[in-house]
């Protein structure tokens, strides 16, 4: 086999298209393929690192990445890929912390690279037994995409330098993996006695390298129409997500992001002083008025009647952002007290109705919920956490055994910029985050009240009760049920199973992190 350095491009990359390679009876080869441009339909990068910048970094180092990205673009197009590559990775790894980074492609970068899959090279790629990518990409950013949602068994990216647990911005030899880096790294892989690839994906002359070290050789070539591959097709749906921004950030998405912000904070400030100041009747005529729309489906049942000795309605509500319990006061025109797992001592403070933490313990929280009935009407998210796909996670039966005045609400909203949620970062930014996107929506469906032969009374029991709530709200929202709770969510996008010791001085141990 040929060393690297004697490699040579020649006119070698006039390969058969993707469409013309078989994919039937391939579960023992193996597929080497690139991925910008070839496992996936977009050929730049950016986005990702952008993606990375600011989740990591903040807008200050989003705008720091925008700002030397037609440097790099130069580079790459006019002196060579590996130069504009390295310019990508110094401008958003340099002073990280590599825990940081991590996190971010563990939690935030699935979902848009899933978004972005190449149908043709996934049909190829998928029917392979044995999967491998090259990339030039850095293998920190791709690796846990690859492995855990598409099931490459090896990742080779290029590899970046690090100290003290902090990125250093440069990369670590033989450099970026494009042409001949590429090349060798396939060759070390495949050492002196294991037999070539069966195939090779690639998608520019460049990547010609390391397919002729494969037996058959085809090219993916550039067609952003495409359609991506849809989440259905993918191995491993995508349930949890993190990360502030809803858009893959191009540069154009990037400076729109950057110029909104400030506008965008006033804004937010602007329209939670109105939900927080003005009576709740007058909420949602404010909230239409400063660009917040709010969409009510169904027949909301009347307040309580505390002198006939009614005990208050418990809104069953499926949890998408911590705002919902103020979005159905809101289409009540009543402020509705609302049962936490705990919330930030910002949003508590700013919140414009009544939030009461639960404790997590059963006999407790039963006590208190059936206390604050007595009051009045009452909700909860029996979630425990919020969803932001298209899922709904177990719903927790507590509430079943204490009350058989029980009205479900679907909740579903609509975000253009930023989510309103996030598992690793700081709570207290959710609702601003939410109320900066430009028109952000939110749809409250009142379904029927639960009959009484569905409830415990009548001898169901609670979980029973719980599920068929949880199908309910699914079916009204065209939802997925799932048994997914509240620490597989925490696992999958923090690492920790969202509960956190505060010190006893403080608050009491084991208080759960956030909604």
């Amino acid at each position: 086999m040929a060393k690297p350095e004697e490699l040579d491009y020649g006119d070698s990359f006039n390969f058969p298209t993707i469409d013309k390679c078989a994919s039937i009876g391939r579960e023992k080869d193996t597929v080497v393929a690139d991925m910008d441009g070839t496992l996936l339909r977009g050929r730049s990068s950016f986005p990702y690192f952008a993606l990375v910048a600011f989740e990591v970094g903040g807008v200050l180092r989003l705008l720091l990445l925008l700002l030397l990205s037609p440097l790099a673009g130069f580079l790459y197009y006019y002196v060579s890929e590996s130069a504009g590559i390295r310019v990508l990775i110094f401008a958003t790894f340099a002073g990280m912390k590599v825990s940081s980074i991590e996190s971010v492609a563990r939690a935030v970068l699935p979902k848009f690279y899933s978004g972005d899959l190449h149908p043709g090279t996934w049909r190829v790629f998928s029917s392979c037994g044995r999967r491998c990518v090259l990339t030039a990409n850095p293998r920190i950013m791709v690796e846990a995409f690859l492995k855990d949602f598409l099931g490459a068994d090896m990742v080779i990216g290029t590899e970046i330098c690090v100290y003290k647990g902090r990125a250093t911005g440069f990369v670590k030899s033989p450099g970026v993996l494009v042409g001949k880096n590429k090349a060798g790294a396939l060759m070390k892989m495949l050492g002196d006695d294991e037999e070539m690839p069966d195939i090779g994906l690639g998608d520019r002359k460049t990547d010609s390298l390391f397919m002729n070290l494969c037996k058959e050789r085809y090219m993916v070539p550039p067609n952003p129409k495409v359609d991506p591959v849809s989440q259905d097709k993918l191995p491993k749906p995508i349930v949890f997500h993190d990360g502030r921004l809803v858009q893959k950030p191009t540069p154009f998405m990037a400076l729109l992001t950057i110029l909104w912000i400030p506008v965008g904070f006033l804004l937010a400030c602007l329209r939670m002083a109105a939900g927080a100041l003005l009576p709740m009747p007058l909420v949602y005529y404010a909230f239409w008025a400063l660009g917040v729309r709010v969409y009510i489906k169904g027949t909301p049942p009347p307040p309580a009647q505390k002198s006939s000795g009614q005990t208050g309605v418990l809104f069953i509500c499926s949890h998408r952002t911590l705002l919902d319990p103020i979005f159905l006061s809101t289409a009540l025109g009543r402020p509705i007290p609302a049962v936490t797992y705990s919330l930030s001592r910002l949003s508590e403070l700013i919140s414009p109705i009544k939030t009461v933490r639960l404790t997590r313990d059963r006999a407790t929280d039963a006590s208190m919920i059936e206390k604050l009935l007595e009051k009045g009407d009452l909700v909860i998210c029996p979630e425990g956490t919020t969803c932001r796909e298209p899922f709904l996670l177990r719903f927790s039966a507590l509430f079943a055994e204490l009350t058989d005045e029980v009205v479900p609400v679907a909740m579903s909203n609509r975000m253009s910029m930023f989510h309103g949620t996030t598992a690793r970062g700081w709570k207290g930014m959710d609702p601003f985050y939410f109320f900066m996107n430009p028109s952000p929506a939110y749809e409250v469906t009142f379904l029927n009240k639960l009959p009484y032969e569905l409830t415990c009374s009548a001898g169901k029991s609670s979980h029973d009760v719980a599920n068929y709530i949880q199908r309910l709200i699914a079916t009204s929202l065209s939802y997925e049920c799932t048994s997914f709770t509240r620490k597989d969510k925490y696992r999958a996008l923090a690492g920790n199973d969202g509960t956190v010791v505060e010190k006893p001085a403080k608050l009491a141990a084991n208080k759960i992190m956030g909604c």
